[in-house]
């Protein structure tokens, strides 16, 4: 069975959880038997970080230009993937979905992950917003087998289309930090920090979790991990929020050790989003034992069950004084790991997923269900 994996940008990569989760599901689905291509971005070339077992990747154009670089990269990708004789086509996220009409018309079989409804966040507007709505319409109209990552996904699909779909959320692959040198680097102190790891896109909660930290005047540092691309003037207002606190610091995009070094030193994980298909950082700091504040977003609050504290997404002045409240009470950090990895194993969701693989294979005619 080979298997195409395309819409993320460049894996292995922690530019972005799309990209996290892919990587570690195509390592997954790899050491289970399966033959896997993923088809990289080649705007996304510095983004690369190791390689990965197994898994063949191939180089697809992506111009650097915000509304056409996943369009056209999709495009091309699913044309190599038909040529190069994949059995299914495994699209990630709505975006690039949207372009599956042409493996089907090639009686290719199509699996799409929903990554999220990344309409709703104000990163995606206008043209592109219809563009991503498109590859929802058409997501639910012809794949042969939608994943989503969260309950409350399921359900929208449900009520909106009627479309079953199969709940296999992203799973964990963490390893104890070695060296917590990225401390020393950024002047910070163990127990002694407030963490959020994040894209710098909008949608994220970023200008309320900044104005909520200057409104509780708290000494701890504000550390803040991520990059982005395409979004320059966003870039610019989140620093500019900042740019009176020198208690805020941008780390940038980190590798995972220095990652889940933060995660095992953070007094707190902040994770304000204001949308979500299933936070791959919210995941991690759950793993890492990390008391954790994030917003009341269903698909955070299905990941966070009774192990942290919500506020109301958006809300400025709730969020300062619940943060103000956790670090008086100096949370301790409690045993979450066990049903992390319990829970959010990729072998086992990497299982799951092969075996839907087969049922697809085996399935004529109509979208499997």
């Amino acid at each position: 069975m080979k298997v195409a994996m395309i819409g993320h940008k460049m894996i292995p990569s922690r530019c972005g959880g799309v990209e996290v989760a892919v990587g570690h599901l195509s390592e997954s689905l790899s050491a289970a038997g399966v033959d896997i291509v993923a088809y990289n971005r080649s705007s996304d070339l510095d983004k690369k970080d190791g390689e990965l077992r197994n898994v063949e990747t191939r180089l697809v154009y992506a111009p650097r230009q915000k509304g056409l670089n996943a369009t056209i990269y999709s495009y091309l990708a699913t044309a190599r993937a038909i040529k190069e004789g994949a059995d299914i086509i495994h699209y990630h996220a709505l975006g690039p979905a949207a372009s599956l009409w042409m493996a089907k018309l090639f009686r290719k079989k199509v699996v799409v992950t929903v990554h999220g409804l990344n309409y709703k966040t104000p990163k995606w507007h206008g043209i592109g917003s219809l563009y991503i709505k498109f590859g929802e319409f058409i997501t639910q109209r012809f794949a042969d087998a939608v994943i989503v990552l969260s309950e409350s996904t399921r359900q929208y699909f449900s009520e909106k289309y009627g479309r079953a779909t199969f709940f296999f959320p992203n799973g964990i692959s963490m390893e104890k930090a070695d060296s917590y040198d990225v401390l020393e680097r950024f002047g910070l102190r163990a127990n002694s920090f407030l963490l959020c790891v994040s894209r710098l896109v909008p949608g994220k909660g970023l200008e309320t979790l900044i104005e909520a930290y200057k409104k509780c005047r708290i000494d701890l540092p504000l550390v803040i991990v991520g990059d982005s691309e395409f979004v320059d003037e966003f870039k610019h207002k989140i620093k500019s929020l900042a740019a009176d606190i020198d208690r805020v610091v941008f780390t940038g995009q980190l590798n995972k050790e220095d990652v889940t070094a933060l995660y095992q030193s953070a007094r707190l994980f902040i994770q304000p989003s204001e949308a979500e298909g299933m936070s791959l950082c919210l995941l991690e700091a759950l793993w890492a034992n990390c008391p954790c504040l994030v917003s009341d977003i269903p698909e955070n609050t299905e990941l966070l069950k009774e192990s942290g504290s919500v506020f109301p997404v958006g809300n400025v002045n709730a969020l300062s004084s619940a943060m103000q409240h956790m670090l008086s009470q100096c949370p301790a950090k409690t045993e979450t790991r066990q049903r992390i990895e319990r829970d959010y194993s990729w072998p086992n969701i990497a299982k799951m997923t092969a075996s839907l693989y087969e049922r697809v294979l085996d399935t004529n005619g109509g979208f499997f269900v």
